[in-house]
């Protein structure tokens, strides 16, 4: 298994770097290739993916200085994610001597003897290296970014927007793996018995207070997406901060509904549920890929008022309705995300940031058309950035008058930044989530 679980492992960092692919994604493709299908090495290959890539600038860095004066652009894709992963488990993990020569066989028997042997040498000398050594001398932005696992970029932001001390404990926060939550889903039957069917399956959950049917994943032996009742479709693996924004919406059982930027379907089935199957919602995403998990999704948990509706939220839509409700949760630089999706940081630049504000503003602009007067427009994003959430919001408001923030609620995050008191804001090192932005406008 742990042969099996290295190879998948390298594999998908390699799709990881070739063509800029998630982790699961690239796990996924990775595992067709290889023919894996055993959960437990599909797990464990997972995990060493995901740390290695949480950790891949100090990693990068400490090997870098090993190669000297070679550096890792001049290795194949193969010998790059091998040694990621040696580097991350002797350096990081703190792995000693004895497991270092059992990963260089794995390593070895994977690569082929006349590939590895390129990078053997250097591999007493990762063993070697002193991080705090080769730190110490580098500016306070670039050690912290460094022993924080972010871009300088992001950690010379986060100063300005928080200040250092602030800044500091939300950005060793992506150095942990997040919580897991679900969402029971009352479709299915009544909340208690849900329950009862899933602790069945050594599953232990613990209620999270201020939010109807959300629990933190205290414990589990197996994956969720593993056990009968997941399949039944008692419950969604969704986060915290996700589940406040269909609560934020609250719409009423009857009414009409878009759902913008869909897919894979979470909001759209929270939305159904809360609903309790009655009215109509029309979930718009233009990723016809997305929208196959969407429709699956959809299926499984019992939501039968929603509408598949394929188009670019950017421009006007192929439909004409007024809607009660319009929840847009555009793609985003994902910046309170980073411990749930580590991979996203290393794409990410600071011109990322005002590209993703512009499809944003295509997206928000569009669809204040589609809001029926007395009617309620909900914007959220897992990014921590102002640009893309109050600032954005004050642009909006400005353009169109007609909206006016409205109480978030349940409150369960801090009041928004730049005055925004009545929006939330959720930061992973204090509400042990993604970290978010949701906003509530009614347009009067």
């Amino acid at each position: 298994m742990l042969r099996d679980a290295w190879a998948l492992a390298i594999e998908t960092l390699s799709w990881i770097e070739l063509r800029k692919l998630g982790e699961r994604l690239a796990l996924s493709k990775a595992a067709r290739q290889l023919e894996i299908g055993d959960s437990k090495t599909l797990g464990l290959a997972h995990k060493l993916v995901c740390e290695t890539i949480r950790a891949k600038n100090l990693v990068d860095y400490l090997l870098n200085s090993a190669l000297m004066p070679r550096s890792l652009t001049d290795l194949k894709l193969g010998l790059r994610a091998f040694l990621r992963l040696y580097t991350y488990e002797t350096q990081i993990v703190g792995h000693g001597l004895e497991k270092a020569i059992d990963m260089t066989r794995i390593g070895r028997s994977i690569l082929g003897w006349q590939e590895f042997s390129e990078v053997e040498e250097t591999l007493g000398r990762i063993l070697d290296t002193q991080p705090n050594v080769l730190l110490q001398y580098l500016s306070d932005e670039e050690k912290l970014g460094l022993s924080t696992y972010n871009p300088r970029w992001f950690v010379k932001y986060c100063f300005k927007m928080f200040g250092r001390k602030e800044a500091l404990r939300f950005l060793e926060s992506s150095r942990e793996i997040p919580a897991t939550y679900i969402r029971i889903n009352t479709l299915k039957g009544p909340e208690e018995k849900l329950v009862e069917s899933i602790e069945r399956e050594q599953v232990v959950l613990e209620k999270v207070k201020s939010l109807r049917y959300t629990y933190k994943v205290d414990k589990n032996r197996r994956p969720l997406t593993r056990t009968q009742s997941f399949r039944d479709g008692f419950f969604f693996i969704q986060d915290k901060a996700s589940c406040l924004s269909v609560e934020v919406a609250n719409p009423a059982s009857g009414a009409t509904v878009l759902d913008v930027c869909a897919a894979p379907g979470a909001k759209t089935t929270y939305l159904a549920q809360v609903m309790e199957n009655k009215g109509t919602i029309y979930s718009i995403d233009y990723s016809k890929r997305r929208m196959k998990v969407w429709k699956r999704e959809i299926e499984r948990m019992g939501a039968e008022v929603s509408a598949a509706v394929i188009a670019d939220a950017r421009k006007p839509l192929p439909i004409t309705v007024l809607a009660d409700l319009v929840i847009l949760d555009p793609p985003c630089t994902s910046t309170g995300a980073f411990g749930k999706v580590p991979s996203a940081k290393w794409r990410l630049t600071k011109r990322s940031v005002s590209r993703m504000v512009k499809l944003q503003w295509e997206m928000l602009d569009q669809c204040a058309e589609y809001v029926k007067n007395e009617g309620f427009l909900v914007y959220s994003t897992c990014s921590v950035t102002l640009e893309e959430n109050e600032m954005l919001i004050e642009r909006f408001l400005k353009w169109h008058p007609t909206f006016t923030f409205v109480e978030t609620l349940p409150r369960i995050g801090l009041p928004g930044l730049r005055g925004q008191s009545k929006c939330q804001r959720l930061y992973p090192h204090l509400h042990e989530c993604n970290g978010f932005f949701v906003a509530k406008l009614l347009k009067e």
